[in-house]
């Protein structure tokens, strides 16, 4: 039986097909009664889920497999679509489902992969390129990099959002660095193409989008500082001599400090003049992508016509939706 597509429901009818479990928990009504409520993801969109007559002892059993197969029906409840859900079952996707349930880049990946090869291949101090090519001689971490979203629902949120993200802030580096002589172009590159790859390990997308184990106990900051001690053994080791006293600190600081703000999951403060252009650099696309995605979506699902979006915590702010320059 065919799913019914997200992007396809009107807010009228009845939904059935498999999709993506998002943040399953038990309300209580209130009559006091346990409520099921979700979010239900595929590739074209999410939709908030009800389930109002709930067992919560069958909450470990649906949630086994992080996807699930509902039978409800589809309405608009205060301008967003909503599914009542009848019945509801856990659900082991094949790989072709995956495809259809998880969001993907729109964008060519061994192309992006090929181009980000291309400007890591460009540095030109030999220690910046041995450095950089241990890493790109990891064939597993490479081959999980090229696939791994970026977040799980902020920027980037998709199959090859990592290197999507990567690749876009080592081409605006590249682009904007001549403006800025005085900085370290291999720095940088390299500083933006592992600061996030931690995350390859953080996250997990087998099974929907989540944290793994390391992701909650150590985070991709943590990973991708100690990761760096590592590579900096085998790029010595190709080498042949010990790496520019400083140099593997400098790359741990701009990992550590790409986030900005201690609030904002720093480990350090920029204090250098590359960490700061890089924590510069990673803000301005992350927000950028991000209000893009809530006010201009590629997929417009049935959520009103309202001029402004809802109030983002991650922007702090409404964004207004319409271009006036753009004809509609």
């Amino acid at each position: 039986m065919t799913s019914t597509k997200v992007s396809e429901m009107t807010g009228q009818g009845f939904v059935h097909g498999v999709y993506s479990l998002v943040n399953p928990q038990v309300g209580t009504t209130r009559n006091g009664d346990p409520f099921l409520k979700c979010l239900f993801r595929d590739s074209t969109g999410e939709a908030i889920g009800r389930q109002w007559r709930f067992d919560p002892s069958s909450m470990q059993e649906i949630t086994a497999t992080g996807f699930v197969r509902i039978e409800g029906e589809q309405e608009m409840y205060q301008d967003k679509l909503q599914i009542k859900v009848r019945e509801i079952w856990a659900h082991a996707p094949s790989s072709e489902e995956l495809v259809e349930l998880l969001p993907s880049t729109r964008k060519d990946i061994d192309e992006m992969f090929s181009e980000l090869t291309a400007l890591v291949q460009s540095l030109e101090h030999p220690a910046a390129k041995a450095l950089a090519s241990a890493y790109l001689d990891d064939k597993k971490m490479m081959k999980d990099f090229k696939v791994a979203p970026a977040a799980m629902t902020i920027h980037h949120a998709w199959i090859g959002g990592l290197l999507e993200h990567t690749l876009q802030l080592m081409k605006l580096a590249d682009g904007m660095l001549p403006n800025y002589p005085r900085l370290s172009r291999d720095i940088i590159l390299i500083g933006l193409f592992i600061h996030d790859l931690g995350k390859v390990e953080e996250l997990r997308w087998d099974r929907g989008f989540e944290y793994t184990r390391e992701g909650n106990l150590i985070g991709h900051i943590a990973r991708g500082a100690m990761w760096l001690e590592e590579k900096a053994k085998v790029a010595e080791e190709n080498l042949g001599e010990p790496l520019p006293d400083g140099f593997i600190t400098v790359m741990q600081h701009i990992v550590l400090s790409h986030h900005g703000l201690l609030e904002h999951g720093a480990a350090k403060l920029p204090s250098t003049p590359e960490a700061i252009f890089v924590s510069q650099l990673d803000n301005l696309d992350a927000h950028t992508q991000t209000a893009l995605d809530s006010a201009r979506p590629w997929v417009k699902t049935a959520v009103g016509d309202e001029a402004f979006t809802e109030r983002l915590w991650s922007l702090n702010t409404k964004l207004y939706r319409r271009d006036p320059l753009k004809s509609s």
